[in-house]
């Protein structure tokens, strides 16, 4: 079977944008354990707390391994809403072609997203990182109004 737009792929997007939420913990980690604060795994969602209040850390790295957390809860409060609206767009039976296309730029959208979260050093790169997070959100509630509008007719 030949891959293109209109081959069933949306439904790989759910672990890929799982992998989105999940890369920035990850490198967060490494910084942590790369570091005298060290990684305390019997506790780890104190880790960013520690790291805070760690008197070993330059401003720098602590506010680097706060924009991971961030990135990383950020990506997780979204799942359910991609999850639900790629569900709900194949039950409603929207076409392969408009999942993928929307898969692909949600996806890149969140990539970007992390981005500029973890790089952001400025008000301005704070707006960038909204537009960019919004631009993103409409994703998944157009394929679910396109799934509630097609199951109504």
């Amino acid at each position: 079977m030949a891959l293109n737009l209109d081959s069933p792929l949306s439904l790989y997007s759910i672990p890929a944008v799982w992998f989105t939420a999940f890369y920035p913990v990850t490198l967060k980690t490494g910084i942590l354990r790369s570091t005298a604060v060290g990684y305390n795994n019997i506790q780890p969602r104190q880790n960013v707390e520690r790291a805070k209040a760690s008197h070993t850390l330059d401003q720098a790295t602590t506010d680097l391994i706060s924009r991971y957390e961030g990135a990383h809860l950020n990506g997780m409060e979204n799942l359910p809403l991609w999850f639900a609206a790629i569900l709900a767009g194949h039950f409603a039976g929207l076409s392969h072609r408009t999942l993928n296309y929307f898969s692909a730029a949600y996806i890149s959208t969140r990539l970007l997203y992390n981005y500029v979260y973890v790089n952001q050093k400025t008000a301005a790169h704070s707006w960038v990182r909204s537009v960019v997070y919004f631009t993103g959100l409409s994703m998944p509630l157009t394929i679910l109004i396109k799934a509630a509008n097609r199951l109504q007719s």
